[in-house]
């Protein structure tokens, strides 16, 4: 199964050249890094990406993530995927840009 990560692209180039990602102001803060599946991706981008501009997608097989991934209740109780360490850009299977529509919702298009 895939899980996604949205996120600037600057602070994925930076994470790229450092070859550890650490997470997003909100992941340090939270003490993880926050995914979401396919089905719930692009409500994520509504409620939190609204209006920013140069966002891309991560897909990353949540199995190679190993015991640092940890499934739980978020969102109205529903169960998103957080990584409990940093993430490994080796492990990233695709990257997905993720233009503005023009309300500024991120469109992520076909996720798997």
């Amino acid at each position: 199964m895939r899980i996604y990560k949205i996120l600037a692209r600057r602070e994925w180039e930076a994470a790229s050249d450092a070859g550890v990602y650490l997470g997003s102001a909100v992941d340090r803060a939270d003490g993880f890094i926050h995914f979401s599946t396919a089905a719930q991706a692009q409500e994520t981008a509504i409620r939190h990406f609204r209006g920013q501009a140069g966002l891309i997608v991560l897909a990353i097989e949540a199995d190679s993530l190993g015991g640092e991934l940890r499934w739980e209740p978020s969102r109205g109780g529903e169960i998103f995927p957080h990584l409990y360490g940093v993430l490994n850009p080796a492990l990233v299977r695709a990257v997905f840009e993720a233009p503005l529509d023009p309300d500024g919702v991120p469109l992520l298009g076909p996720l798997e």
